[in-house]
């Protein structure tokens, strides 16, 4: 009788940056490769790229578009500049007391962010058990202060690559939302 078969290897993607405006996010050979990016001239758009390696070109996948004014809300396409756009709320519902998300992969399949002792993970929201298909760790700096020693990282398991594009955009939504709301408001 064969031992059984060891599970596929975790995908550990690196963000270059804190930043979720303009950062790379990456394995180590570039096999998956993401590029976020946000222009001067157009503060308010921030594109997703991916790299294509048989092509050896980025395509963009994805956009978001933050709000001008204060009425207004985030809005997101897929697709490229051929896409329709949609409104956040109809790709991520947002869930107010467990600080994460809900949205539909590729294939329809539900996912949902939840914050576990103050860290993301992504779990499939009709699994029972809730074991994460991906966690994000986050940067470490040399005593707290210098440069980083450990760059900010996405553990993905495989069975998560099929949504890639769509786990990036909800990630980057999801933190976005979670770093606004965590910052103390001054009284006025």
């Amino acid at each position: 009788m064969p031992p059984p078969k060891k599970p596929e290897p975790t995908h550990r993607m690196v963000f270059t940056t804190n930043s979720l405006r303009n950062t790379t996010i990456s394995v180590d050979d570039d096999a998956l490769y993401y590029e976020v990016v946000t222009r001067f001239w157009h503060p308010k758009l921030t594109k997703i790229f991916k790299l294509d390696k048989e092509a050896r070109e980025m395509s963009l996948i994805a956009e978001i578009e933050r709000p001008s004014g204060k009425g207004e809300e985030a809005r997101v396409r897929f697709g490229g500049e051929h896409g329709a756009w949609m409104s956040e709320e109809e790709f991520l519902r947002w869930d107010e007391q467990k600080r994460g998300g809900t949205f539909t992969g590729g294939e329809g399949v539900e996912y949902r962010w939840k914050s576990h002792h103050r860290r993301l993970q992504l779990i499939r929201a009709d699994d029972d058990d809730k074991s994460p298909l991906a966690k994000f760790h986050t940067h470490r700096r040399h005593f707290f202060v210098f440069r980083m020693s450990r760059h900010a990282f996405l553990e993905i398991k495989p069975e998560a690559t099929d949504a890639m594009d769509r786990l990036i955009m909800s990630y980057l939504l999801v933190e976005r939302k979670r770093r606004n709301t965590s910052v103390i408001k001054p009284k006025s």
